[in-house]
């Protein structure tokens, strides 16, 4: 794990050097342990490592034997062993024992295809000297960042948006098209970002770039089936799928610093610390979050599995008061604006973990988008079946399974109720079905915005904008399958594995892992008939049944708790906003940042600080217009100039 930047320049001039080491010296928390760069004619490409395989040998850039193609990278390629054993019997000489360096002598052999061969995650910088031209690729599913902008004709890119900002042409202004979609799917539709002119290299996707200029290409998507699969034997299945989960854990397990493994008490990371300790050699050590607040908390069962598997484990108690403190750090960290405060919990427990001496930990991020594990599936399962038959004598019974785990569940008011899930229902058979309830939540904050901002902001379509990123023929799959897609490329790629996930750990300079997102598991899960992953009202049921011999009855048989903290509480005290809470959405600092309307944000506080925020709407629009004023008090103010905000 590490953080890359570099430059391309169009007009062949020479590459900036002191550019570059601005670039990397703001990624140094990224990696810690040292930097180096690398410039030849018109491209440019920087390093900062967190020593993870090869402590001695691994400094990057890495090139080939005759040094006519440079590497720089950020993440890990677990299959390295098995691509260095099939590299050198081709006749390629390795001068480390790093996994860097499988990239750049698979690309002399397969050019730009290179990267159908790895497994891992990553952003990866590559340089052909020969053909002078720059290759970005960046991992499947969009665990590790990368972003890139042009400016005085260079291409610029890096692993943060604050390495890009090091330069001064680089202007810094939000873009208003990049809030409505954060206020509608929690992150902003690839490849814009929230910032005016800087962009992200989708998931599964490269980008070559030479004199002529750039072309960016798809190289690997999530597919599902139009019709329904063929039957198989779910005993044929499971026992399929318990190899491959044991498979993918013990290649990310692939270190040569020691690996931890976060443990939250539910199914996923149950699995995951059950299989190191089970059936590989590592020492199972094991971190997790506990709350003060019931509601959120589940140190009961994570207990309850440490001492199941005997693993050595400490617990991060995260109160409200620390939630309130560390905001700012995760909101810097995340670079976007955030509707929840999950991610700061998640920062201070990779903070534990740095604090223990552990670099590197297995998550069990991503089991709920690969086997159906979320609430949303269950709500559009419901509501599809309403549609068909809205007098059914089953309706109640199916609302009362949902939501357990929450104080204000939607289904429990009858009014409410009907309203939340009669949502849409005249859009049963559009890609965004399922997410239309998120959606219309989340998009209450633009309520919030100042007037004269507001047309744009709600004139943007946010369905529109999402077909343009789907594939083709999607309307045909089976309607899980266009559920999971969806979610897959918004909520998990945009935000869980980036807010809550790369930049969090990354912020304590800790890689995380997440082996439920090996590809092989993701193409096995695509292809099951859906009742294999949502049984009924059951989620993840394929991946219970894989490991339900391994695993405690009570972690297999509860219903699944989202991960949760407290949200606009932890901003008050004794009735009133903390200090930095206070001036920051104070009526003049509203008004300076010209994003939001400052009547209708005091009135927002003023409800919070009764304690009388309503449900998901109130506690997301109040994070969300805290966290964009921290963003543009941390990235936009510094900037000279008047209005920062830029009208899409």
């Amino acid at each position: 794990m590490c953080g890359i930047a570099g430059q391309f320049s169009f007009r062949a001039e020479p590459a900036d050097k002191a550019a570059l080491a601005a670039m990397i010296g703001a990624l140094s928390h990224r990696g810690p342990d040292g930097s180096s760069t690398f410039a030849e004619g018109p491209v440019g490409l920087a390093h900062a490592r967190l020593s993870i395989i090869d402590l001695a040998g691994g400094w990057q850039p890495i090139a080939n034997e005759d040094e006519t193609v440079w590497v720089v990278f950020n993440g890990e390629i677990f299959n390295f062993v098995e691509l260095r054993r099939q590299l050198e019997q081709r006749g390629h000489r390795f001068r480390t024992h790093s996994d860097t360096e499988v990239i750049v002598h698979l690309y002399e052999d397969l050019g730009d295809d290179f990267v159908d061969e790895l497994n891992g995650q990553f952003a990866i910088a590559l340089w052909d000297r020969s053909r002078q031209r720059l290759v970005l690729a960046r991992d499947r599913t969009g665990i590790r960042p990368l972003f890139y902008t042009q400016v005085d004709g260079r291409l610029l890119f890096a692993s943060e948006v604050k390495a890009l900002f090091t330069q001064r042409a680089v202007p810094r202004r939000l873009d208003l098209e990049g809030l409505a979609s954060t206020f509608t799917y929690w992150s902003v539709l690839p490849p814009k970002t929230v910032f005016d002119g800087v962009f992200s290299l989708p998931p599964g996707h490269r980008m070559t770039v030479d004199a002529a200029g750039m072309r960016t290409e798809r190289y690997w998507d999530w597919q599902f089936p139009e019709a329904m699969p063929p039957a198989r034997r779910e005993e044929e299945c499971a026992e399929e799928l318990h190899a491959l989960l044991l498979d993918a854990v013990r290649l990310q397990l692939r270190s040569d610093v020691p690996v931890g493994a976060y443990l939250s008490g539910g199914l996923d990371s149950s699995i995951i610390t059950t299989i190191i300790k089970n059936h590989t050699d590592t020492p199972l050590r094991s971190f997790s979050l506990t709350f003060e607040d019931a509601e959120f908390d589940e140190s009961r069962h994570q207990i309850e599995l440490a001492e199941f598997l005997g693993t050595q484990h400490s617990a991060r108690m995260c109160r409200r008061a620390d939630i309130g403190n560390a905001f700012a750090r995760a909101v810097w960290h995340a670079e976007t604006p955030l509707v929840r405060t999950a991610p700061a919990p998640m920062m201070l427990l990779a903070d534990s973990v740095r604090a223990a001496g552990y670099k590197v930990v297995l998550t069990g991020e991503g089991a709920d988008e690969v086997f159906g594990g979320y609430d949303l599936f269950k709500e559009a399962k419901v509501r599809r079946f309403l549609a068909r038959a809205p007098q059914s004598k089953w309706r109640g019974r199916m609302l009362e399974r949902l939501y357990p785990y929450l104080q204000n569940s939607p289904a429990a008011g009858r009014a409410f109720t009907q309203r939340f899930f009669s949502e849409g229902l005249d859009q049963i058979a559009e890609p965004w079905f399922a997410h239309i309830p998120r959606m219309t939540t989340t998009r209450r904050t633009l309520q919030f915005l100042r007037p004269e901002l507001q047309p744009a902001a709600l004139g943007w379509d946010p369905k529109a904008a999402l077909r343009a990123t789907l594939p083709e023929g999607i309307e045909r799959w089976l309607p899980q399958g266009r559920d999971q897609y969806v979610e897959a490329h918004t909520l998990m790629s945009g935000y869980l594995l980036s807010s809550q996930g790369d930049r969090m750990a990354m912020a304590a300079s800790i890689e995380a892992r997440f082996p439920f997102l090996d590809h092989r598991v993701i193409e096995f899960a695509n292809r099951l008939p859906p009742q294999l992953k949502l049984r009924g009202l059951t989620e993840k049921y394929i991946l219970k049944k894989a490991m339900q011999r391994e695993l405690p009855p009570s972690i297999t048989k509860r219903t699944k708790q989202p991960y949760r903290s407290p949200d606009s509480s932890s901003f008050f005290r004794d009735g009133q906003p903390i200090e930095q809470v206070a001036e920051l959405l104070s009526p003049s600092r509203i008004d300076a940042a010209g994003v939001f309307d400052a009547g209708a944000v005091g009135k927002l506080m003023e409800k919070c600080r009764l304690g009388r925020a309503l449900g998901f709407g109130d506690n997301m629009a109040f994070v969300g217009v805290l966290s964009t004023m921290l963003l543009h008090e941390q990235f936009i103010a510094p900037a000279a100039g008047p209005r920062q905000l830029a009208a899409s």
